[in-house]
């Protein structure tokens, strides 16, 4: 009660020292300075809604499928805690704890090492005979002879791929594309510049921010090349984000699924969130668990939870009938396998062109 005032210090409005919080604003009526306790008790409940309702959210969540979504969109919403927070607070501990579980990244970049160095002491297989003799037959030949064999010793080089800047002007957009990306790697690949600029100006191509862009995906690919675990780290610390821009596609079409059915779009849109949510929560417990006791039983297990979930939560939530159900479930899936394959490719190609 001490730090209690008769006035909000956020937008003004004359208050009561019985006053908890203001009727305006929502602020807390308080004048006590802030502190370090402060700032991190107000973070902490701001991203991940630390507080009563993030507990029976994830309760609720967990052991009754279909019915936090059912609540929230029958108005019952200051009971749990928001469903876009609560989706991206459970989608960025996952991702930390699948950092820390797996390392892709190192294991690409020790293959590719492998790949690149061959070991001493690899036995080559012995070509077969017939291959032998029917060689040796063509090079003894009168109409062949050896003399007629040449063997091309010339080193590849950037300068067997090069095209002008007036060539270039004379062909269509995607040949055009073709020839520079051709060019730009070779050429970055070969003498190391990696600066857009005295590459344009060592080729004498035009100074465009097409063209250096060009270049520098020509560069970031001869990195990955050599480094693919920079780009995997790269596109996993992304994914919250991607699958959060991913869902509402999906959404549609599960209102598309449930046309006849009387929810609107941001209601089959919460469902896919808290659906999400639960995929989040249910594989990082089974992380969790195989990073503690080992194998990787936990996660095929969360593989048949999860799929059961699925089809309670469905049935729960739109009330519809086993068969139905089952049906819209099979669907269901099919389309999310083949969404996923689009927004995964579309995904990797826009995370390459912004790196």
């Amino acid at each position: 009660m001490k730090y209690r005032g008769d006035e909000c210090l956020n937008c003004g409005h004359p208050l009561k020292l019985t006053d908890r919080f203001c009727s305006r604003c929502g602020q807390m009526n308080s004048t006590k300075k802030l502190s370090f306790n402060d700032l991190f008790t107000e973070f902490f409940s701001g991203v991940f809604a630390y507080d009563s309702r993030f507990q029976r959210t994830l309760r609720v969540l967990l052991f009754k499928p279909g019915k936090i979504s059912k609540d929230y969109i029958n108005g019952r919403r200051m009971h749990y805690a928001n469903p876009f927070r609560f989706y991206l607070s459970a989608s960025i501990l996952f991702f930390l704890l699948f950092g820390i579980t797996f390392n892709f990244g190192n294991e690409l970049n020790d293959l590719n090492r492998d790949n690149l160095n061959q070991q001493p002491g690899v036995i080559i297989p012995t070509p077969p005979q017939a291959g032998l003799d029917s060689i040796n037959k063509i090079v003894t030949s009168p109409k062949v002879g050896l003399d007629s064999i040449k063997i091309d010793t010339t080193p590849k080089t950037y300068k067997d791929k090069y095209v002008s800047q007036e060539e270039i002007d004379t062909m269509s957009a995607y040949s055009a594309l073709g020839k520079k990306i051709d060019l730009y790697y070779a050429f970055q690949d070969e003498t190391e510049i990696r600066n857009p600029e005295r590459a344009m100006d060592s080729l004498h191509h035009e100074h465009s921010g097409y063209n250096h862009w060009l270049y520098k995906k020509a560069v970031d690919a001869g990195t990955f090349r050599d480094n693919p675990g920079l780009f995997f780290d790269y596109f996993v610390s992304k994914l919250p984000f991607i699958i959060f821009f991913y869902l509402p596609v999906f959404a549609l079409f599960i209102w598309l699924l449930y046309l006849r059915r009387s929810f609107n779009y941001m209601e089959h849109l919460i469902f896919a969130f808290h659906i999400q949510t639960m995929f989040f929560v249910l594989y990082g417990i089974a992380l969790l668990i195989e990073m503690i006791v080992g194998g990787n039983w936990a996660v095929t297990a969360a593989n048949f939870i999860f799929l059961f979930y699925l089809y309670k939560g469905m049935r729960n939530f739109y009330g519809q009938g086993r068969v139905k159900t089952i049906l819209k479930f099979i669907l269901l899936n099919l389309i999310f396998f083949i969404l996923a394959i689009i927004a995964a490719i579309l995904s990797l190609l826009a995370s390459f062109s912004i790196y």
